[in-house]
């Protein structure tokens, strides 16, 4: 019996992660849904800034919202906060298993800058360190006392995390950690400022005390930014299967992008759970069509793509003699890769046929993707790249 070991484990941290992080978002979504939806009524308790009336599952909820604490505290009190920790544990547990265990097919690239192994895992490593560091100074600085301001200072972060990683690592090793990084900073945010400053204010009340308000607007600041990065850092962290957004030249404004459109969804939904109607509300989601839009266009610009045209299209042999040096050392039916013992998906590239029959995988992956080969292990060039590219559109010309 052949056990998979890496793959089942894979397996099992991505199932875990998914799990965990359904679980963190539900509960994040849904406590802004109830902040945003909260209305003040006549004949409140006092202390009570808003209440909330729903119906779910058959029966109705009623819940209030203290703006620090009630006058005496309950016997059960729920915190929300595993949820935060076992969506970043299994995320960095899958990063370790898939770009780090595997740096030099998923997180290497030669052509971008040619790392070992080590010095990539000890760069990514130390990003995800770095970039908590900075946004958390950032957030207690000067800046962080105003949202506007504060929110261009983070744009900016994330940029400029995005440049250094595409010019440091492959595009899908650069694309996913970005997503790490934000979702450390978010796991951050729970751990080390809205926990930390949930108990100091049930611990000033147990102890009879007035609990300062400003721990309160510091989680509420840092829960916020949380429910603006999640859409974001979905994608990101799915974007190892759509290589048509890490392989751009410019992949790193492919981040902006995504940035704002996931941010103007998400503002819409706030919005509109605030009480926002018509004008308040009726730009948003246009706007993130129209980002989509760009965004699809910016990443399927090739600005050789007329020059190429006028030159001629190789031959099948020579597409042959490409494919088969830089691509069939994993997709054939014996690959001579130590990291494959069988062609990854079952694609092989041992005749003219074959890959005949998988020309358009080649085309998205190899071409227009360069997600293929994995990590540039063969150094196929760009002009190789745009030749196959060319005979594949032509109809594959004897």
């Amino acid at each position: 019996m052949d056990i998979l070991f890496q793959d089942w484990i894979n397996l099992i941290l991505r199932w875990a992660h998914l799990i965990t992080g359904i679980a963190w978002i539900g509960s994040s979504f849904y406590f802004v849904w109830l902040d945003l939806s909260l209305r003040k009524r006549p004949g409140m308790d006092e202390g009570v800034y808003g209440e909330a009336w729903m119906v779910h599952g058959g029966g109705f909820y009623h819940v209030n919202k203290w703006m620090v604490a009630p006058s005496s505290m309950p016997p059960e009190l729920h915190w929300f906060k595993y949820e935060a920790y076992f969506t970043w544990i299994t995320g960095f547990a899958l990063l370790v298993t898939m770009y780090y265990w595997s740096a030099e097919s998923y997180l290497i690239d030669p052509s971008v800058l040619a790392l070992t192994k080590m010095d990539a895992i000890l760069i990514g490593l130390g990003s995800l360190f770095a970039g908590w560091v900075i946004y958390d100074i950032i957030c207690k600085s000067a800046i962080g006392k105003r949202t506007d301001t504060l929110a261009v200072a983070l744009f900016i972060l994330i940029m400029a995390a995005s440049y250094l990683f595409t010019h440091v690592f492959s595009g899908r090793g650069a694309f996913i950690h970005v997503g790490a990084m934000i979702g450390t900073i978010m796991a951050a945010n729970v751990f080390r400022i809205i926990i930390p400053n949930q108990k100091k204010v049930v611990a000033s009340l147990v102890a009879g005390e007035k609990p300062d308000p400003k721990l309160g607007l510091q989680a509420k600041q840092r829960s916020t930014h949380n429910n603006y990065l999640t859409l974001p850092v979905l994608l990101m962290m799915i974007s190892n299967h759509y290589s048509m957004l890490f392989s751009h030249d410019q992949s790193w404004l492919i981040v902006g992008l995504i940035l704002i459109i996931g941010g103007l969804v998400r503002h819409f939904f706030n919005t509109r759970n605030a009480g926002g109607t018509g004008k308040a509300i009726a730009w948003q989601l246009p706007s993130a069509a129209v980002g989509m839009a760009i965004l699809a266009m910016f990443a399927s610009y090739d600005p050789n793509a007329v020059k190429r045209a006028d030159e001629d299209v190789i031959t099948a042999n020579h597409a042959l003699a490409i494919v088969q040096t830089r691509c069939s050392t994993c997709h054939s039916a014996n690959p001579s890769d130590e990291g494959f013992d069988e062609a990854p998906a079952g694609v092989m590239f041992d005749d003219l046929a074959q890959i005949e029959a998988n020309a358009q995988r080649v085309l998205a992956q190899a071409v227009i993707g360069r997600a293929m080969p994995l990590g540039n292990m063969t150094e196929m060039t760009d002009e190789e790249r745009a030749q196959l590219g060319q005979w594949i559109r032509a109809g594959m010309p004897e």
